[in-house]
């Protein structure tokens, strides 16, 4: 049967198109939570410990963090169709690798090379959507199809990941990506339409480079120094090469003429304080959900499958509360809504560092909740922020930029979570104890940024936004008369 050429035409094609996108996308965000589920098993099985399970979370996240701002580019510079495959190709055959993995080295290798798929797939899945309906009503209607199937493949990774550990052990939860990889790259390599755009920006390949040089060598010194002391001239050296690559890469993008990540953006307070909550809601969320499986294997006793099933209201309270925060900023404002929402889940994640090894399930699927339905009223509204708070020509880049912090936070959630918890048990203290103390740290963080928002971020949300373009184009315009010589 032939596979029908997907252009941004025919009614047909564009919904094999959704279809194929919605699919590759589904796949990045159930990686997210999967292997989270898995975690207990690799730690048996791999015999490898802490230091080793944050290696496996954060080599991924570390490369799409910081990737897929240039994935986007990539994408519109060099065909849509061709990244988004090659990404399918590469994110699918480093399933296979991690799947096949005989030790930690080339599990954590197999789980660099996914992340560097991933942040090709995801960016350049969403702009073949973004060319195939180019009518905005519609492209609304089919990006909340992306998004709710990116919702989707977040709730069911915990189930996924329980069952299928449980019945083949940790490698089956990537190596069924095979199918559904091998799938999109025979119905997409047939039947999708190449777009580009051919005034895109040139590739920031100095700011690329050293985002992810700065980003990993500040994770290596906090991941590695539970293990090899705070002291070692080794964790010194990588902590302060993170210093000096940051600085190196603010000073090169000041003065690049399209450089990835614009410094004169934070200059905005609505863009600053919009993405310093974002970066706090992947640090608490990502490094809290770290530790969930392994709280209800490892203290309470539960077997993997069970654990996946106890964690998933975070997952299912965001599927249902996502798509009425966008609604609530609307109605609301910014500031409220996020506020709210940072509030719930910093005190969920309070009252999580107070659970023991005999609490009840009835007296914790309700903490896990809270921590999921304030995370997701937070973040939506957090990126319309961040977007109005830009122009109209720089709204994808904000979007972008707030995907890119958000798994910024995650990496470092992961590594200083995952620290805390080390330092407490070198300390002598039980590992439910640092479990404890880290979901304490991940909550007071989280808090604060409450109050952050609270104070600093704007009322205005976007109902109120789109209410003033006459008076801002005529204040605009005004300023540019006087200007004028």
């Amino acid at each position: 049967m032939a596979v029908p050429h997907v252009t941004a035409g025919s009614r047909s094609s564009r919904t094999a198109l959704l279809a194929m996108t919605c699919l590759g996308q589904f796949m990045v965000l159930l990686d997210n939570t999967i292997v989270g589920a898995a975690l207990p098993d690799m730690r048996d099985r791999l015999h490898t410990g802490m230091t080793g399970l944050q290696w496996i979370v954060d080599a991924y996240v570390l490369m799409v963090a910081m990737l897929l701002l240039s994935g986007g580019v990539f994408a519109d510079r060099f065909g849509r169709k061709r990244v988004y495959l090659a990404g399918v190709a590469v994110f699918t055959a480093a399933s296979v690798l991690c799947g096949l993995a005989p030790s930690l080295g080339w599990l954590v290798a197999g789980r660099v090379l996914q992340g560097i798929g991933a942040a090709a797939l995801s960016p350049a899945s969403l702009a073949l959507l973004a060319a195939a309906y180019p009518a905005p009503h519609e492209r609304v209607k089919a990006i909340g199809l992306w998004a709710g199937f990116s919702g989707i493949g977040l709730a069911a990774g915990p189930v996924a990941g329980g069952l299928l550990t449980d019945a083949f052990g940790w490698p089956a939860v990537f190596l069924v990506n095979l199918p559904v990889g091998v799938a999109l790259l025979v119905l997409g390599g047939r039947g999708l339409g190449e777009t580009r755009n051919p005034e895109a920006p040139a590739i920031d390949v100095p700011g690329t480079l050293l985002s992810v040089l700065w980003v990993g060598a500040l994770t290596y010194g906090l991941i590695e120094g539970g293990a090899r002391g705070w002291t070692s001239p080794v964790i010194v050296g990588s902590l302060a090469a993170a210093v000096v690559l940051l600085c190196v890469f603010v000073a090169v993008e000041a003065r690049r003429v399209a450089p990835m990540l614009p410094p004169r953006l934070f200059r905005r307070r609505q863009f600053t304080v919009s993405h310093t909550a974002m970066v706090v809601v992947g640090f608490a969320l990502m490094g809290a959900s770290f530790f969930f499986s392994q709280f209800f294997v490892y203290v309470q006793g539960s077997s993997i499958l069970r654990a996946g099933l106890q964690t998933l209201p975070v997952s299912l309270a965001m599927v249902v509360v996502s798509p009425y925060a966008g609604r609530l900023a609307v109605r609301h404002g910014f500031r409220l809504v996020v506020t709210a929402g940072l509030a719930l889940a910093g005190l969920g994640l309070l009252a999580l560092g107070t659970v023991h090894a005999d609490t009840g399930y009835g007296n914790m699927w309700w903490r896990l909740g809270a921590v999921g339905a304030g995370f997701a009223l937070a973040m939506s509204p957090l990126t319309g922020a961040a977007v109005l708070a830009v122009g109209p020509q720089e709204g994808g880049l904000a979007s972008g930029v707030s995907s890119a912090t958000r798994q910024i936070g995650a990496v470092l959630g992961v590594a200083v979570l995952g620290a805390v918890v080390r330092a407490r048990q070198s300390g002598g203290a039980s590992f439910e104890t640092g479990l404890d103390s880290a979901f304490l740290v991940a909550g007071c963080v989280t808090l604060a940024t409450a109050v952050l928002t609270g104070l600093w971020l704007t009322a205005t949300g976007p109902a109120e936004a789109g209410a003033r373009p006459r008076r801002s184009t005529e204040r605009t315009a005004a300023t540019a008369r006087r200007e004028t010589p």
